[in-house]
């Protein structure tokens, strides 16, 4: 297959190697990986199976390689590409673009065991950067305010400047918890308030994903049990806790994701909440913290052995509180295996 591509993380798993200005084209049998002068030293320590050619002009570039190389047809995944860069591409070459969406993400769903590897390691560090910010936050944390959280969060995820994170951390309080992707604001924390928090880190560039809701006492912990004082949240927790279980306990390899996204949603709405679940089970995590398989309530996937998801079920009631659970999972076996 002919194709070309420009994500960053799409041209890294090509090539072992990405820029910001890149392009990496597959002719044949021929790899070619094209970027400018800032990024020679690098590109050419790097990266692997392919012909690196520097080059500024990145489309006149590609366009010269593909006429030379005679082929019909190129495929490539139109949601990498800006109408801009597109056009300036094809704008001479007499040949068929065949628009392939998420062609990258299709090749990665199924992970390799390098990979897997990989996405073990970003777990295992993330979940101990929840305890280090966990002692962090009993040390330190109370009667701060939501953006002194985060700013811890970060510090313990990147453990000053050594990884990368996934995404900007989530430490949200009580109402603000409520708001599935919630910012930081000036609400401090006090004792036995819900605090939710959603963080990742990258390890060798693959990420990992974690949520833990808590209640707040002098002595707690990132686990899952967790008590709280109203009878409320306790309640709603107790249900995404059973619905995250259950999907951990019952999904197996070949089933579709709707099935596995239903394993919690049923139980969230059997206890009456269904309304307040607003979001899928889960998303594949990779080199991108959103990657396929999608666990929602539509998808048609078929989950196999070698995927890895998150498992997160979550219940949010606007102006009282909201509760996440979240572990990333890969299928081994034909089973569920917690990273």
């Amino acid at each position: 297959m002919n194709y070309m591509v420009k994500d960053e993380n799409a041209i890294y798993y090509e090539c072992g190697f990405s820029s910001d200005n890149a392009l990496f084209l597959k002719l044949g049998s021929e790899s070619f990986f094209i970027t400018d002068s800032r990024y020679s030293v690098e590109a050419n320590e790097l990266v692997r199976g392919a012909l690196v050619i520097i080059n500024g002009d990145l489309y006149g570039e590609a366009r010269e390689l593909i006429k030379k190389s005679q082929i019909k047809k190129i495929s490539y995944d139109p949601k990498e590409w800006t109408i801009f860069a597109f056009e300036s591409l094809k704008k001479d070459l007499k040949i068929k673009f065949k628009a392939m969406p998420d062609f990258s993400h299709k090749k990665r769903v199924v992970k390799s065991s390098q990979e897997l590897l990989l996405l073990k390691k970003a777990a295992t560090l993330g979940a101990k950067a929840f305890d280090e910010l966990g002692e962090l936050i009993k040390k330190h944390g109370f009667k701060e305010d939501e953006n002194m959280l985060t700013f811890m969060g970060k510090a313990m995820l990147s453990q000053k400047g050594k990884y990368e994170l996934s995404f900007d951390p989530i430490t949200a309080i009580n109402e603000n918890a409520a708001k599935p992707h919630a910012l930081p604001t000036s609400k401090k924390l006090k004792k036995n308030d819900l605090l939710l928090v959603d963080a990742g880190l990258k390890y060798k560039r693959y990420c990992s994903d974690r949520t833990r809701t808590i209640s707040a006492s002098k002595d707690f912990e990132f686990g899952y049990e967790q008590k709280f004082k109203k009878k409320k949240v306790q309640k709603a927790y107790d249900l995404v806790l059973k619905a995250h279980d259950n999907a951990i306990d019952k999904a197996r390899s070949g089933m579709k994701a709707k099935k596995i996204d239903a394993f919690t949603r049923d139980i969230i709405e059997k206890g009456g909440m269904g309304e307040y679940y607003v979001h899928s089970t889960g998303h594949g995590v990779g080199l991108d913290i959103h990657e396929m398989p999608y666990i929602s309530a539509k998808s048609e996937m078929k989950v196999e052995d070698g995927m890895v998801y998150t498992i997160e079920p979550g219940i949010y009631i606007p102006g009282e509180f909201g509760i996440r659970i979240e572990d990333m999972v890969t299928m081994e076996n034909g089973r569920v295996v917690v990273l």
